[in-house]
């Protein structure tokens, strides 16, 4: 586990530079997204599907990524699109691809639908973690 959110970290730091995030900001990016896929790992331990894990994981990736935009004063996109990146559901996209050029339609469509339902937690979790009010958020800062 160890080293899945090791890797996660260096993923999402390597990411962070193709999408020219601020060198001094390649740390916070690189510890928001280890966080957020230690608390994917964490919920899939549990017994939550990936489709729970993934809503839960990226809930949490936003309100990590406002509140340290808020500390930081930069961006919140910073964060959150290269926090993401572990989450995404790539090899799902790649096997449903793979199933419907293989004429496979059985398995392209449980791939497919089960990626779309990934795709999907991954859009609420984003928009409930922006619901939180800001001045919810604000309480993590000090006041000078």
């Amino acid at each position: 586990m160890i080293l899945q959110i090791i890797a996660a970290m260096l993923a999402v730091a390597s990411f962070s530079i193709l999408f020219c995030v601020p060198k001094s900001q390649l740390l916070y990016s690189a510890i928001i997204g280890g966080i957020a896929w230690f608390s994917y790992l964490s919920f899939m331990g549990m017994g939550a599907g990936t489709v729970i894990s993934s809503l839960a994981a990226t809930f949490l990736l936003a309100v990590l990524a406002r509140i340290f935009a808020l500390h930081l004063k930069k961006p919140v996109t910073i964060y959150l699109m290269a926090g993401i990146f572990p989450l995404v559901p790539g090899s799902g996209i790649y096997y449903t691809s793979y199933y419907f050029i293989m004429n496979d339609m059985t398995s392209f469509v449980a791939k497919g639908m089960e990626t779309f339902k990934i795709a999907g937690a991954i859009a609420l979790g984003i928009i409930f973690g922006s619901a939180i009010p800001q001045k919810l958020l604000l309480i993590t800062v000090r006041k000078k």
